[in-house]
Order: structure tokens, then sequence, then C-alpha cells
């Protein structure tokens, strides 16, 4: 059984994860990063139910009949005690265990009041563009890419990849502050055809969720600033992902720090109704 709790604490603690990853490229052919812990995406209604900033925490107990999860009562601030926090492919879960407690805080706890006042803060922001931003990118992403508008900073307005998810809008434009974790394919040198770049899938994440993006034809020419050579798209291609060099100056891909970046994001549907996600006006200038 899996429920949903969500947490209006610090994102910055929420986000304390694998800011170094120790996960090999190649391995997304194989092995890709999960976008979510559960089995099966998550109905739209379920995600429409969560707060569009923030971290959604997933707790989970193996105990179906655990009397916790029966006390649960939704729209209630409750206190765990005794949770076990675990990391899977960069991503929190909090597992029950028997000597896990629940309780039920009042109005007036001061630990509350304090969590409640920061989320309030975060949503009135001002200017309005570092309000949905994570606190990571703060006070202002890498300058790694270049989104069209960009003469523009001080009236964009961001949104996160939960807002993204949760579009009324089948086809929508967005700009989003987010970090590029896996590429695939993971060689620079199977990007290109002989009319340019083909199709690249890039892994997305902020602190709200993950999603998959796609490069075609002419948005993945402008997004590699009409590179076309190995090298050259070798190199921007480990700007984005983070690749950190050894001691010795190699590149090392299990050793990555992405970068906080801006990409414009357009959704779109397929025959079956699914959503896809595709990159456009962004250009990688690393």
């Amino acid at each position: 059984m899996k429920v949903q709790i969500i947490s209006r604490c610090s994102e910055k603690l929420m986000e304390v994860k694998a800011l170094i990853w120790f996960v090999k490229l190649e391995d997304e052919m194989h092995h890709p990063l999960p976008l979510h812990l559960e089995s099966l995406p998550l109905p739209r209604d379920t995600l429409c139910s969560f707060p569009s900033v923030g971290t959604v925490l997933r707790v989970v107990s193996q105990d179906i009949e655990n009397d916790n999860l029966r006390l649960l009562k939704t729209g209630e601030w409750v206190k765990f005690l005794n949770l076990l926090c675990e990391v899977h492919a960069g991503l929190w879960r909090c597992v029950l265990t028997p000597f896990t407690k629940l309780r039920y805080t009042p109005n007036e706890d001061r630990l509350k009041i304090e969590r409640q006042r920061l989320y309030d803060e975060r949503l009135s922001r001002s200017p309005q563009s570092l309000r949905r931003m994570p606190f990571w990118s703060l006070p202002w992403p890498s300058q790694v890419t270049e989104v069209d508008g960009d003469d523009d900073d001080d009236h964009v307005i961001f949104l996160t990849l939960m807002d993204v998810l949760t579009s009324s809008e089948v086809t929508a434009s967005f700009k989003c502050v987010v970090r590029v974790i896996a590429a695939f394919p993971w060689q620079a040198k199977d990007f290109c055809f002989p009319a340019g770049i083909d199709r690249i899938r890039l892994t997305l994440e902020d602190s709200t969720a993950r999603i998959h993006a796609f490069l075609y034809a002419e948005d993945g020419v402008k997004f590699f600033d009409g590179q076309s050579s190995v090298k050259a798209l070798e190199s921007k291609l480990n700007a984005l992902l983070g690749v950190i060099a050894d001691n010795d100056g190699e590149q090392n891909d299990t050793r990555r720090n992405p970068p906080w970046v801006q990409i414009c994001l357009k959704s779109q549907s397929d025959k079956s109704g699914s959503r896809h996600y595709r990159i456009f006006g962004t250009k990688l200038v690393a």
C-alpha cells in the first residue's frame, strides 16, 4: 500500500539528494532512470491534487493493516516519527517501520506554523518569476542555456514540471528551470544524421517531478547552436549533464553535478491521448 504525503517542509531540505550522480550515462539504454517510484504513472486526477511547488514525498508501507495508515485524514497536518528514508535513483522515499509513529499536530504547533509561513512566502515572492524556481537555482539559473525571450528576464514566469504535467491544456508551451540528468542516446556521435540532429531524449528533473523531453530536427540544431562535430557536441553535452573531470583531467561520467538551466517546453498528444514533451526555443551556449 502506498500513501502520498504532501510535505510543505523547506524545499531546500527536500532537494538535498544525489547532487552528484553515480550512474553511468550508458546505463540509460537498458536501465533508464525512473520518472517515478510507482510501477505505473499516477492517475492524472491524483497528480492534479498535488501542490505545484515543493516536493511530494512518497511514504511506503508493506503492511496493509498498518494502524498508522488507517488513522490518516486528508488535509490534516501530521508528524511521522522513526521513518526510514531512502534514495532510489535520486528519488526520495520513506518507509514505515514497526517503530514508526504518527501524531496529529495542533494548529498552534510551532514547526507547522513556520513551515506554512515559508510556503506562503514562497508563493507570494516578488518578482513573480522567482516563485516557482528551485531553491538550488537561486538567485538565477546557470548561464549554460539561453531561451527565447531572455531579454525580458524580469517578466518571465517560470513554471514547475508539476505545472507542466497537470496543465489543463494538452497543447501548450512552458518555460521551466530544470536540470538534465540523462540523455539517450548517450554518445554525441549518435546524435547526427545527414539532415542534422535527429532525435534525442533528455530526462529533466526539478523538485516536483521528472519527465522525458525530446529534441527534434531544427530544435536540436538550435539547441546545440548549429554545432555538428562530435567533439563540439560532446563538450556541450558534458556541460549540460555536469560531467566532472578526474584529477588527471579525464572526463568521468559517473561523477556529475548537472547545472540548473532554463528551457522552453511544448506539450503535445499522440493518437492514444498520451502527452509528450519537446524542447524548443532553447540554445546550449556552454
